[in-house]
């Protein structure tokens, strides 16, 4: 079926022969591997239990975005409970998990956990199973543990109100998802490819979202697919570092490059170009927020000495762990669950000590920040 001026790659008489430019990707290949590789050292050089809350960070950054890219937003904090109780790390108290995201969090967490593992039939469906414990996807029944049958009509990719939508994709009929599906998996699991690694991550994320085999959910189960194929990459169940929060600081361009690709050549280099580069921006965050996680061990050590109470090392913590917009005494005791005095007499304690300060920015409430203090470690 021919749309204009292009095929679908999956209806070039090639595919899925994959070509692309490896001189064209060497350069970003290698910017990469050398990022990872001063992330890895740097985290060598922390012990585990830094490591513990590095890797925290990244796995909670990598379930919040890949959901948000597809328009769900999850609870943030029990997000990082569900992966906190199964990483071992010790945050504190635990807020209440939902389903939902726990079925995410199983998915990422066995994506990268057992990398080693083949990637198979029943293991597709269990993460697809994971995402949608209900059965429905919004209002809407949608097969769960089988691949799409097409039953009202083609899976397409639309935008657009109804009666002058635009197409922006097809993906296969389903009468060839067995076979499609089956080529794949054969293709992921052979332990020994002419591809380079990372080159791999990338092609299995493009190759899984292009056969888009469920009814809902492809995208996130592709950005999983690619995660698994980056842990086989690093040769580490760990993951310190969220390619699909980056994806979604890129999420219109990730829109559009998948869509020019998937109507473009069997030269996918233009595509491995951007995934590289987005990686490469994933590990400049992921020193960021390992100099963040660093930078907390340091706070804590420093004020080691003093008397808080747990309302203020309760509220310290969410500070350090990024708290967004202004710290008034009114959101101090909305936090802390006390008297608008206490909160008030809580920083005031701090301000003594030289850990909170009023900040600079105008308004109509007065608001604290964090006293800065000069790190011990200067980022790469």
């Amino acid at each position: 079926m021919k749309h204009g001026d292009y095929l679908y790659l999956w209806q070039i008489p090639e595919w899925p022969q994959w070509r692309y430019d490896l001189a064209a990707v060497a350069e970003p290949m290698l910017r990469v591997s050398r990022a990872q590789g001063l992330l890895l050292g740097r985290l060598a050089d922390v012990g585990p239990r830094l490591q513990g809350e590095a890797s925290l960070a990244a796995l909670t950054d990598d379930v919040i975005k890949t959901s948000e890219i597809e328009g769900e937003h999850l609870n943030v904090a029990s997000v990082r409970s569900s992966i906190a109780r199964r990483l071992g790390v010790d945050i504190g108290s635990l807020a209440p998990v939902d389903r939902n995201v726990e079925g995410v969090v199983e998915m990422v967490l066995d994506a990268s956990a057992n990398y080693a593992q083949p990637l198979t039939v029943e293991r597709l469906f269990g993460w697809h199973a994971a995402l949608f414990p209900t059965g429905y996807s919004g209002l809407s029944k949608i097969t769960i543990g089988d691949w799409r049958d097409d039953a009202h009509g083609p899976m397409q990719g639309v935008s657009g109100p109804v009666g002058r939508q635009k197409v922006h994709y097809e993906a296969p009929p389903a009468t060839r998802l067995p076979a499609e599906m089956a080529r794949f998996l054969d293709w992921v699991n052979v332990p020994d490819t002419p591809e380079p690694a990372l080159v791999r991550a990338g092609l299995g994320h493009l190759w899984f979202v292009t056969l888009h085999p469920f009814d809902d959910g492809n995208r996130r189960i592709a950005r999983a697919v690619g995660d698994l194929l980056l842990a086989r990459a690093d040769g580490s169940p760990q993951r310190f570092y969220s390619l699909s929060a980056q994806i979604q600081r890129e999420r219109k361009q990730y829109y559009d490059i998948l869509e020019r690709t998937q109507k473009g050549t069997p030269d996918v280099t233009e595509w491995l170009l951007w995934f590289l580069r987005m990686l490469g921006e994933a590990l400049n965050q992921a020193h960021r927020t390992l100099d963040a996680v660093l930078g907390k061990a340091r706070f804590w050590q420093r004020v080691s000495g003093a008397a808080l109470n747990e309302r203020q090392v309760n509220v310290l913590n969410r500070l350090l762990d990024g708290f967004e917009g202004k710290l008034t005494s009114s959101k101090w005791a909305a936090l802390a669950k006390c008297s608008a005095d206490t909160a008030l007499r809580d920083i005031n304690e701090l301000m003594a000590l030289g850990v909170l300060r009023r900040s600079g920015a105008g308004g109509r409430s007065t608001s604290y920040e964090l006293v800065p203090f000069a790190a011990e470690y200067e980022p790469i």
